[in-house]
């Protein structure tokens, strides 16, 4: 079946569908990290192990999006989301059964291929389904899934994990995709419509080689590192990975110069408000999400919180993200720029005073103390995200708004794997340091923690600053409108 251009009969009912993976999806990413300490327990991992459970995910999901996007416009969206959701179904059985941490990092990463497979076709088969003037209250139903996945996803892994459900541990985290990814896929069979095909476009799969060899370039060597005793080649590696972006760049515009796909379309590396815009989504979000991680050891391996007790402290921030987004939908598209400023500073307040609140916790933690600079964080990042990615797609041309917004969505993912890289080397190596001269244990965690929020409150700042660079999306459109040719009659 096609969908026509009429609206589809069943669209509410097959967007319930498409949303419920998103949000098994979204849930997968927040409730790891209340296990990860007793992952890392059950299973002796290292703290590079660790990191590599969650950045594994992270760098397969945001380098599998542009070429999944692509390919379910190529096949067919529906195929490629179900196929997604039985792989994320099968990889999340793997992660649940894993006998050891290497298993468990390979289905990881298997799983974030699966999940880039599933979530490109959930927002192009909407866009289909609803006529013009119901998509704006359909999409919004997208920003609220984000919200309480976020929020669910500590608080179902913190019930999970208490509950020891047949004695499996942390392992019920994944396996309870198993029941919806099912669900999911029958239900999904019967009333998700299918899309047109374009069997003509093509992949770009020497862009495709190129940027993922120069990703887990900078990546490997930035969680490794300090577990190796930074060697020489790990900075050559890093200094590789810096090239291969730059071959990058080369390749692409040979790409286009030559008329074939590309997989990041080369006009967007001249527009300097994508440019400047993608790299503040990369630092945003490097400080914003990896904190988490680090976190949930603090409380729990630090300070002997239980899984649901640590996912009940960090529910404040999930919780103002849904708050402000909610806000951000009354206030529209107005001052887009000063947002981005309020919400930026409002999340490097936010973490500095979490980090005042660490550096005060002596041998035992008030989880009360860390709500209101958390939901603080969360107020601000919620209110930044939305114009910082509507401010840096303004001037992106309709032909390539598509790949575009799916370049954001990659620089989101890859921001939250550097940030874990970076943040990671800082707090493991402070918590080694600490306890190679001596120190107690909840001194040598909160030192930690405070050390890795420094980087946090630098890439927010980083962020207010750039933000002057911008230019407002209004000042764009009539740019655009007066470099277009004026028609001259005949």
């Amino acid at each position: 079946m096609t969908v026509p251009d009429t609206a589809y009969p069943r669209r509410w009912a097959a967007l319930a569908t498409l949303l419920a993976a998103a949000f098994m999806n979204m849930v997968d990413v927040s409730i790891v990290n209340v296990a990860l300490p007793r992952l890392q327990q059950s299973l002796g991992a290292t703290s590079s192990e660790i990191e590599w459970v969650v950045a594994s995910y992270v760098l397969a999901f945001a380098l599998a999006l542009l070429p999944f996007g692509r390919l379910g416009d190529k096949v067919g969206r529906k195929r490629i989301f179900m196929l997604g959701v039985a792989g994320f179904t099968f990889f999340s059985a793997l992660c649940g059964l894993a006998p050891n941490v290497e298993v468990l990092i390979g289905a990881r990463a298997a799983q974030g291929i699966t999940g880039a497979m599933m979530m490109p076709q959930v927002l192009a088969i909407a866009q289909v389904m609803f006529p013009p003037q119901e998509r704006a209250h359909a999409f919004s139903f997208f920003g609220l899934t984000a919200g309480l996945g976020s929020v669910a996803g500590p608080l179902i892994g913190g019930l999970l994990i208490g509950g020891d459900i047949l004695g499996l541990d942390w392992r019920p985290i994944f396996l309870v995709n198993i029941p919806v990814g099912i669900a999911v896929l029958l239900v999904a069979r019967a009333i998700v419509p299918a899309t047109d095909r374009h069997p003509s476009l093509t992949n770009d799969w020497g862009g495709i080689a190129i940027a993922t060899g120069s990703i887990l370039l900078v990546i490997f060597p930035l969680i490794e590192g300090h577990t190796l005793g930074w060697p020489r080649w790990v900075f050559a590696m890093i200094a590789a990975g810096l090239a291969g972006v730059a071959l990058f760049v080369v390749y692409e515009r040979a790409r286009a110069a030559r008329g074939l796909s590309q997989l990041l379309p080369a006009s967007l590396f001249s527009n300097a408000n994508f440019v400047l815009g993608g790299g503040m989504v990369l630092i945003f979000f490097s400080g914003a999400m990896s904190i988490f991680l680090f976190l949930a050891i603090f409380l729990q391996q630090g300070f002997g919180f239980t899984p649901l007790q640590s996912g009940l402290t960090t529910i404040p921030f999930p919780a103002g993200v849904l708050v402000a987004s909610v806000l951000n939908g009354r206030v529209g598209s107005r001052w887009h720029r000063g947002r981005i400023v309020v919400g930026a500073l409002m999340l490097l307040a936010g973490m500095f005073w979490l980090r005042l609140a660490v550096q005060g916790v002596g041998d035992a933690v008030d989880h009360w103390r860390f709500l209101l600079p958390l939901l603080l964080s969360g107020l601000g990042m919620g209110i930044a995200i939305a114009p910082l990615m509507q401010t840096t797609l303004a001037g992106v041309p309709p032909q390539d708004s598509g790949s575009g917004a799916g370049s954001l969505q990659s620089l989101q993912q890859l921001g939250a794997a550097f940030g874990i890289a970076i943040a990671g080397q800082i707090f493991f190596s402070s918590l080694t340091g600490s306890f190679a001269t001596g120190a107690a244990p909840h001194p040598a965690f909160t030192g930690a923690l405070a050390g890795a929020l420094v980087y946090s409150i630098c890439s927010f700042l980083v962020v207010a600053l750039l933000v002057v660079f911008l230019t407002p999306p209004k000042r764009y459109a009539a740019a655009q409108e007066a470099a277009r040719p004026v028609p001259v009659e005949a």
